[in-house]
């Protein structure tokens, strides 16, 4: 559904140049809910407005839905108005929500079909049935004013489906909320992802965010998208930031002559008690050194720490068994040998990777 190829954004500022973008292949599936993430300053504002050409790339492609947006850029005025019908079909979520003090909530949502030349009946009959499906019927005649931040963000996304768009963009739709609203205005992105098959692509610094609600991600540094895929892929990735910004752990070895393993546990094996088979079977003593599981997708995904007692070595039929059970594991220290390359789980995801 969304494509960017080679896309790069450079601004000048006082007298040179900054590169926000630096080549960004980024592949956002049909249907799905796409989370990119990163520090301020990595490019994430940046790669989402270049993605309905509220900025212009200065290098690179931008593909929705099959319609190559940057090549319509700039190009006559009849190609300015394919970009305008182009836009009109990417709805757009934005963090201080945008809404004008002067109007009603229902003018507000109104606003993109007025421009769009709809009768006023049917911006009417629009506007209360978008408020019914996010939650504000009683809200139509109310001023933002009156509205909770909450309240003003559901608003801003009800504007945003005016004009029945394939892709909703969101821009830190949620970092001004407290907790709870969060979570609430993430189960309605996740509620009209599926009801209206929208494919939803948002940026976030919360990984919270990309737990709660995305079926993929990205992590993006310094302008580049360095990792990506799945959130499935990436928790089964060694060495992946984002498994392990997801899902921290912690935990050094107590001692020299130990080897510490992370455990990736995911469908079935989530519920079954392996570590406490792993004992029994091996007679050994396991020390968990720490431990986090949360629903992700609907799934029980958690990864755990655990120390085994020897050297790699001595280990190897152990994490063999952990390996047999379906887990993915990674072997994060081993005290004092190296642990064999042949023993590391599947490659990471490459940058760019769906």
């Amino acid at each position: 559904m969304i494509t960017t190829t080679g896309l790069t954004k450079v601004y000048p500022s006082r007298g040179r140049e900054v590169t926000a973008l630096d080549g960004v292949d980024l592949h956002v599936r049909e249907g799905e809910v796409y989370g990119v993430i990163g520090q301020s300053g990595a490019g994430k504002s940046s790669l989402i407005r270049c993605v309905n050409l509220l900025e212009r790339p200065t290098d690179g492609t931008v593909t929705v839905d099959g319609q190559d947006l940057t090549a319509l850029a700039g190009r006559g005025r009849r190609a300015g108005k394919e970009l305008r019908e182009a836009r009109s079909r990417i709805g757009m979520v934005f963090q201080h929500f945008n809404l004008l003090s002067s109007r009603t909530v229902k003018d507000n949502i109104e606003l993109p079909l007025e421009i769009l030349g709809v009768s006023g009946q049917e911006r009417s009959r629009k506007a209360l049935e978008l408020l019914d499906l996010v939650g504000l019927a009683d809200k139509a005649k109310a001023y933002p004013a009156q509205l909770s931040g909450g309240q003003k963000q559901r608003v801003g996304i009800a504007r945003a489906l005016a004009g029945d768009p394939k892709v909703l963009l969101s821009d830190e739709a949620t970092s001004a909320l407290d907790p709870e609203t969060t979570r609430s205005i993430l189960q309605l992105l996740r509620d009209l992802n599926q009801q209206l098959g929208l494919t939803v692509l948002l940026i976030t610094h919360e990984m919270d965010v990309v737990k709660t609600v995305c079926d993929s991600a990205a992590l993006m540094k310094k302008g580049r998208i360095v990792e990506s895929g799945t959130v499935g892929e990436l928790l089964a990735t060694p060495g992946s930031e984002l498994a392990h910004e997801l899902f921290p752990v912690g935990g050094q070895a107590s001692g020299p002559g130990r080897t510490v393993v992370d455990v990736t546990f995911h469908g079935e094996a989530a519920t079954q008690p392996v570590i406490s088979q792993l004992s029994r079977t091996y007679n050994i003593d396991i020390s968990i050194l720490g431990a986090a599981m949360d629903t992700v997708g609907g799934k029980q995904i958690g990864r755990m720490r655990i120390e085994l007692p020897g050297r790699y070595e001595e280990n190897v039929v152990p994490v063999g068994f952990l390996r047999e059970q379906g887990l993915q594991v990674e072997v994060v220290d081993d005290e004092p040998a190296n642990v064999p390359a042949q023993t590391a789980a599947p490659a990471p995801v490459k940058e760019g990777a769906k």
